[in-house]
């Protein structure tokens, strides 16, 4: 995207990880901030921090997007404070581990609304003043675990199957009219996803936040900004390791290295 200089982003999952580093990342390109997470406190310490260090302006919104109600109230929120969003960053989500009939119901109901629905919903209610005044982007977070179905991570994998082949298809949607759509498919990263997911959903070395996220402005500088983008070499091997295996043995060999364990 050109002319980040004075734009505005919104970046859900902000409070920590890679939501925190892409704060960090746009405000040193002198964005404006929407911080959005559940953790007031640690929003507001974080934009303490960035606006000392970048001289940027940062809003705080706390919000469950596990919640329609909640994403609807951030929609509304943003609408009327009559400032226009030209980058929205879906980055909050989280992942369950475990044999899919042994999990929680509940539980998985949130993982579908956070990694899928809140993501289709606030790009919904965004992207078309993006269209309008032709400039923007769209950075939906999905994952390496995109590209092959995940056993003992079924929902998870699914979910950002569903955030991958969406960006994609917005990008093709949006070709030519000033507005980028990427997916940034991370793996392992060190972030606070384990604490939830658990150390038996941590496959191969981990990447930092930083690393990821350098990854996805690569992208998104380049004059022919791609859909997607798999952040490390090693990873990006093991993506396409899926297209040349049957999908069996594909299955089988993500049992074995995400299984319980």
């Amino acid at each position: 995207m050109d002319q980040w200089n004075g734009s505005t982003a919104v970046v859900t999952g902000a409070s920590s990880g890679i939501g925190a580093e892409f704060a960090a990342a746009l405000a040193q390109r002198q964005c404006n901030l929407v911080l959005v997470a559940r953790r007031e406190d640690r929003l507001r310490e974080l934009a303490t921090r960035i606006e000392g260090e970048y001289g940027v302006q940062v809003r705080v919104v706390s919000a469950d997007l596990s919640l329609r109600s909640e994403v609807d109230r951030l929609a509304q929120t943003l609408a009327a404070s009559g400032t226009p969003i030209d980058v929205l960053v879906n980055n909050a989500g989280f992942a369950t581990h475990g044999g899919f009939s042994d999990q929680d119901a509940a539980r998985m109901n949130d993982e579908v609304a956070v990694n899928v629905a809140a993501v289709v919903a606030l790009t919904r209610a965004l992207l078309p003043g993006m269209v309008s005044r032709g400039r923007g982007a769209v950075v939906n977070i999905a994952s390496t675990a995109a590209f092959q179905p995940i056993p003992f991570m079924a929902v998870y994998g699914a979910t950002k199957a569903f955030v991958l082949s969406f960006t994609e298809a917005l990008w093709g949607e949006l070709e030519g009219t000033g507005v980028d759509a990427l997916a940034l498919c991370p793996g392992a990263t060190d972030t606070e996803f384990f604490d939830v997911a658990g150390e038996a959903a941590s496959v191969g070395k981990r990447q930092t936040p930083a690393q990821v996220v350098a990854t996805a402005m690569r992208a998104l500088d380049q004059r022919r900004q791609p859909p997607s983008v798999v952040s490390g070499c090693a990873n990006r091997w093991s993506s396409r390791l899926p297209l040349l295996l049957p999908r069996r043995a594909t299955i089988r060999v993500t049992r074995k290295l995400v299984g319980a364990k």
